[in-house]
């Protein structure tokens, strides 16, 4: 459980294994390759073992992709990853491009050329994927050919790790607040009102939801790497390494649930010939769309059933949010009294910090993992977006500059996740402006009100709108979604400027993060999980609205605060969120944590 500060890849990675990828593709007779970073499940946090692009490339953040041509190459990542891209991958090798700005797509129209065939693996990519992908290469006059082996598979050949085999254990009702049985059978009738028979399930997080069960095959997160096959009358067939079932398991599953190897899944698929199936083009690989469609059944593309009941927390999964909460504000608290104290005289370095943050976590007796790998960075390092501490970048913190620390807990009732950025000693004029710009950003999110209806598209400008003001802003969303003891990032929900058509619903649980980054400077960043509930009636309102209740209870650095920037209506939400916070976490620290607690949290 511990995070350790080793890189796994180095910029020596592309040169080691880009020529044995490329003897691999000559075998196959391909020009180039396709390297997504998703796996066979489409996850974002992966396996050691199906981290195809961290192992071509050396690049190990959680969104990307390459193309690797006979005699050129490129590596895409969005915005969150252009410095950390350029310190992991050798720029002679890779050209570095724009994930989200024409990606993968335009650099094939004019990268790949005519008579050339670029493979793909179709157990990695969605279909949608692919179309947007197979026009570009058709534009330039070459084909896109899928393989049955993957060469980079057959190039990494007997050092690639083992597939996890984590034991899958039931998730008991106290926490998940709702029977399997009555999920699959509520999904199923979603299903058939799709005019479905059947739906096939292949997103971790779904299946773990649906059948009430919690693994741990993918790092940070409690997931069983399976599918399924669910009926619309509410009946499945699950497929589960055997390796991985305990004991309770099949009695825990009920008769209803049928336990079958990976090795059956292709044979189940071919069975449903004839029937309808509903499969989700987003989560599911073009795999599953061929196979099917060979064997004769018609696939129906829609939502995976289960993303949006996932989604919408239910009541015992929102009071054992607010529980978890508490209890991660108690560690949260006697962290940011250590760095509000002796932090400000000893200057600790980065590892130094994510050690002492872990300890609290693991002080409540009821860790069960890190949602994440803890970001903390110091001065500069802040400004990475997505930095992770390791032996060759770790940096000591300095007075007079910015540490941010980004760092979320699987907890059996809940999962958090949570950003403070604190000064370290005497913060400039500039550093407190941008931190209060950045703070407006975030309280104008954490009170707005809503008809149902409105999407996180509708509300992201509410928390840039101050930095916008001031000419400036940040390269990351504004909010994602987040399971219950599950992925610390879930849809279908987001707040960001990328269009979203899916409402944001009551139950929902959402990040609310503006940040602001000075590239070789500092970062700022301020997160809360929040959770979308009717609001109070509004004198002389026609409409009711939706609110959101915030969930994170750890104070926010009154020495970074420019009062006089904050409107009276700010103060007061400031100052009542820090009355909350002593309210509900102070009973559980005392001594020089409760006094410093009181003082973090008097009124601005």
């Amino acid at each position: 459980m511990r995070q350790t500060f080793d890189e796994t890849t180095d910029r020596s990675f592309g040169p080691k294994h880009v020529p044995l990828i490329r003897q691999a593709m000559a075998e196959q007779a391909l020009d180039g390759f396709l390297v997504p970073h998703e796996d066979e499940h489409q996850n974002e946090y992966l396996p050691e073992a199906n981290d195809r692009l961290a192992w071509a490339t050396g690049f190990t953040g959680s969104a990307g992709a390459a193309v690797i041509l006979k005699d050129k190459a490129a590596v895409f990542v969005d915005g969150r990853y252009t410095l950390q891209v350029r310190d992991q991958v050798d720029e002679s090798l890779f050209e570095i491009r724009d994930l989200v700005e024409g990606g993968v797509p335009a650099y094939l129209e004019t990268a790949a050329a005519r008579g050339q065939a670029i493979g793909y693996d179709p157990r990695l990519h969605s279909p949608d994927a692919l179309a947007r992908i197979r026009a570009a290469v058709e534009k330039a006059g070459a084909t896109l050919k899928p393989v049955t082996k993957n060469p980079l598979d057959a190039a990494w050949g007997a050092a690639r790790p083992a597939q996890p085999q984590a034991p899958v254990v039931p998730h008991p009702l106290e926490y998940a607040g709702e029977e399997s049985g009555a999920k699959r059978a509520r999904v199923g009738e979603a299903v058939a009102e799709k005019g479905a028979d059947a739906a096939v399930l292949t997103a971790p997080a779904s299946i773990a939801w649906l059948f009430n069960i919690r693994g741990g095959d993918v790092i940070r997160s409690p997931l069983p790497l399976a599918q399924a096959i669910l009926r619309k009358d509410g009946s499945a067939r699950l497929f589960l390494d055997p390796a991985k079932v305990t004991p309770d398991l099949p009695a825990w599953l009920g008769n209803e649930v049928s336990l079958e190897t990976p090795d059956q899944l292709e044979g189940a698929l071919a069975s449903l010939k004839g029937q309808k199936v509903l499969v989700d083009a987003s989560q599911s690989s073009a795999w599953y769309f061929d196979t099917l469609e060979g064997a004769g059944a018609q696939t129906i593309r829609a939502e995976d059933p289960c993303a949006l009941p996932r989604a919408c927390k239910n009541a015992v999964e929102i009071e054992g949010a607010h529980k978890a909460h508490v209890r991660d504000g108690a560690a949260l608290a006697r962290f940011l009294h250590w760095l509000a104290t002796e932090a400000q005289v000893s200057l600790p370095d980065e590892k130094t910090v994510v050690t002492k943050l872990e300890g609290f976590r693991e002080a409540t007796g009821a860790l069960k993992d890190l949602s994440f790998d803890t970001i903390a960075g110091a001065a500069a390092n802040g400004a990475i977006v997505h930095y992770r501490p390791t032996e060759r970048l770790n940096r000591r913190t300095e007075a007079g500059s910015l540490l941010l620390v980004d760092s979320g807990a699987q907890y059996l009732d809940g999962t958090t996740d949570v950003t403070r950025t604190v000064a370290i000693g005497e913060p400039s004029r500039e550093m407190a402006e941008r931190f209060t710009l950045v703070l407006k950003g975030h309280l104008a999110l954490a009170r707005i009100r809503f008809p149902a209806g409105t999407t996180g598209s509708a509300l992201d400008a509410l928390a840039r709108a101050p930095l916008w003001m001031a000419g400036l802003d940040y390269d990351h969303g504004t909010g994602h979604g987040v399971g219950s003891y599950l992925g610390v990032h879930e849809g279908p929900q987001r707040i960001s400027k990328a269009p979203n058509s899916v409402a944001l619903k009551p139950g929902m649980i959402v990040s609310n993060e503006p940040g602001y980054y000075k590239e070789g400077a500092y970062g700022i960043r301020i997160e809360n999980l929040q959770y979308v509930t009717a609001a109070k009636e509004i004198d002389g309102g026609e409409r009711p609205m939706l609110g959101f209740e915030t969930l994170t209870l750890a104070p926010i650095d009154r020495r970074l605060i420019v009062v006089e920037m904050l409107s009276p209506e700010e103060r007061a939400q400031m100052d009542a969120y820090h009355a909350r916070v002593l309210r509900e976490v102070g009973p559980l620290v005392d001594g020089e944590v409760k006094t410093w607690l009181t003082e973090a949290c008097a009124a601005l």
